[in-house]
C-alpha cells in the first residue's frame, strides 16, 4: 500500500507535528441501556405492519385491507410469553489473564443470572483500544470472548451490553457487563550481550572486573605470599624467574544498571507505521532481561510528564515489577508528555551503567542527559531511528526541509558524541546485540563531576 506524499507546503509542518507530543482521546463509551423491559426488535415490527395496514383502511375507507393486520397481530398474540418475565438479570464479568504479553490472547465469560423465565441473549460488544476480538459464541447463560491484546499499555477492554429476550421474543431487557482493564507486557527484543563500566560495585558478580580478587580469570602471576594456596603455584614462572610465582586471578562482580526511557515524543514511523514509543519499551525489556540473566541490579526510569522510577533490583521476578512500574506511560491511546521534573538520586545509583533509550527528536532529552552526565554516570544512548517525513519528490521547499530535519539529527548525534558518550542506533526488527557488539570493545567510562 502506498504512501501518499506530503506536500510541499506542509513538509515543515509535517516535521513539527512529528516532534510534538500527541495526545490521543480514548473512545468513549456508549451511553448506558435503559432500565427496564423494552419492546423487542419483533415487537417493533409486527406492531408496525399493524398500524400501517390500519391506517391504510381508515385512510381508504376500505374494510378488506383490515385484513392485512390481522397476521401481524395474530403473530403478536402467538408470541405473548406464557410465564413470567425476569425481574432481576445480573452478570459476573471473569477475565483471564489480567496480564500478558502482546500477541496473547485473553478469555472473557459473562455469566448471565437471572429468575423466571427467558428466550435468547443478544450481546453488543463495545472493545476499547489496544485488543482485537477474534471469537464470540452465546449460550443460554453465558457469553464468550476471545480477544488478542495487540499492543503494550494498560487498556480498557470495553463493555458488553447483553440483551435478554422473553420467550416469546417481544420484550428485551439490558444489562452492561464492564470488562475492567488488563496489562500487556511488551514482548523483550532478544539481547544476550552485556556490556559493564570499569568500576563494578564491591558486590560478587558474574563480571569480571579490572581489581584483583578470587575469580576463576587468570590476569597473570605473581611472587608467592604465605598463606596463599599451593595449588595456585605457576611452575613455569616459578622454574624461569627461580622463585614460587602463583597465579593472580581477576574479581567477580555484579553491575548496576538502569535503564531510562524517553516518552517525551511518540513518532510514527511515516512508511512502516512503527511507533518510538513501541520500539522504546520493547528495547528497553529486552536489556532488563538480559542483564537480570547475569544476577546484575536493574532499575528503570521514564521521563516525559510525571517522573517514573523504580531502584535497582534483581531477581527473574523483578522484570514483571520493572514493566509494571512504566506500563501507566500509555493509559489506553492517552499518553502526557508535559513538562520535565529532575531526576531523583536514589533512581540513579553512584557508578550505575545507565541506558538511555529515545528516537532523539526532542531536544528537551539533553536535559535529562546532562543531568546523568553531572552525576558521572557512564552512559550508554540506544537511538530509536524513525522515519523521514515523506515529501513529494522533485520540490525544492520539500527536499529543503528533509534535508534541515536530517541536519538536525545529525547534530543531535555529534554533540552526544563530542561529549563521550556512545550513541548506538537500534532498528526494528533486528536482535539488541547487533547495536551492543561494538560497545564490547572496551568498557563505559563514566563522566566527570
Amino acid at each position: 500500500m502506498m504512501t501518499k506524499p506530503v506536500p510541499a507546503s506542509r513538509a515543515a509542518a509535517a516535521v513539527r507535528r512529528a516532534l510534538d507530543g500527541r495526545q490521543e482521546v480514548t473512545a468513549e463509551p456508549p451511553p448506558p441501556p435503559p432500565p427496564g423491559w423494552r419492546p423487542g426488535e419483533r415487537a417493533l415490527r409486527l406492531g408496525t405492519l399493524a398500524v400501517v395496514a390500519l391506517s391504510a383502511a381508515l385512510v381508504t375507507g376500505r374494510p378488506w385491507v383490515l385484513a392485512l393486520a390481522a397476521g401481524p397481530l395474530v403473530l403478536l398474540a402467538l408470541a405473548l410469553p406464557s410465564g413470567r418475565r425476569p425481574d432481576a438479570v445480573t452478570a459476573e464479568v471473569e477475565v483471564a489473564p489480567r496480564r500478558c504479553f502482546e500477541g496473547e490472547q485473553v478469555t472473557v465469560r459473562i455469566a448471565v443470572a437471572y429468575d423466571g423465565e427467558a428466550g435468547r441473549l443478544d450481546p453488543g460488544v463495545t472493545l476499547g483500544h489496544g485488543v482485537r476480538l477474534d471469537h464470540l459464541a452465546v449460550g443460554p447463560h453465558r457469553v464468550d470472548l476471545v480477544l488478542t491484546a495487540q499492543r503494550w499499555g494498560r487498556w480498557t477492554l470495553g463493555t458488553v451490553d447483553v440483551d435478554l429476550y422473553d420467550r416469546g421474543g417481544l420484550a428485551r431487557l439490558s444489562v452492561r457487563a464492564e470488562l475492567g482493564e488488563i496489562a500487556v507486557f511488551p514482548v523483550p527484543e532478544h539481547a544476550g550481550l552485556t556490556p559493564i563500566p570499569v568500576r563494578l560495585p564491591q558486590r560478587l558478580g558474574e563480571h569480571t572486573a579490572v581489581q584483583r580478587g578470587e575469580g576463576v580469570e587468570v590476569t597473570g602471576v605473581h611472587p608467592y605470599v604465605r598463606g596463599e594456596r599451593q595449588r595456585r603455584i605457576h611452575w613455569p614462572a616459578t622454574t624461569r624467574r627461580g622463585t614460587l610465582q602463583v597465579h593472580q586471578f581477576a574479581a567477580e562482580r555484579t553491575a548496576d544498571t538502569v535503564v531510562l526511557l524517553d516518552v517525551l515524543t511518540d513518532v510514527v514511523d511515516p512508511v512502516t507505521g512503527a511507533s518510538s514509543l513501541d520500539e522504546t519499551f520493547r528495547a528497553a525489556a529486552g536489556l532488563v532481561r538480559a542483564y537480570l540473566r547475569t544476577h546484575d541490579r536493574v532499575g528503570v526510569v521514564s521521563v516525559g510528564g510525571a517522573t517514573r522510577w523504580l531502584q535497582p533490583g534483581s531477581g527473574q521476578g523483578y522484570f514483571y515489577r520493572i514493566v509494571e512500574s512504566v506500563l501507566e506511560c500509555r493509559k489506553d491511546r492517552a499518553y502526557r508528555t508535559a513538562g520535565l521534573s529532575r531526576l531523583p538520586p536514589p533512581a540513579l545509583p553512584e557508578g550505575a551503567l545507565v541506558y538511555v533509550i529515545t528516537p532523539l527528536t526532542d531536544q528537551r532529552i539533553f536535559d535529562v542527559l546532562h543531568q546523568v552526565r553531572g552525576r558521572a554516570n557512564p552512559m550508554i544512548v540506544v537511538e530509536i531511528p524513525t522515519g523521514d517525513p515523506i515529501v513529494e519528490p522533485g520540490d525544492t521547499e520539500s527536499g529543503l526541509a528533509l534535508r534541515l530535519w536530517r541536519a538536525d539529527r545529525d547534530a543531535m548525534r555529534f554533540a552526544l558524541v563530542e561529549r563521550g558518550i556512545a550513541v548506538v542506533a537500534h532498528r526494528p526488527g533486528e536482535t539488541l546485540d547487533l547495536a551492543l557488539a561494538p560497545l564490547l570493545r572496551t568498557r563505559i567510562h563514566g563522566g566527570a563531576r
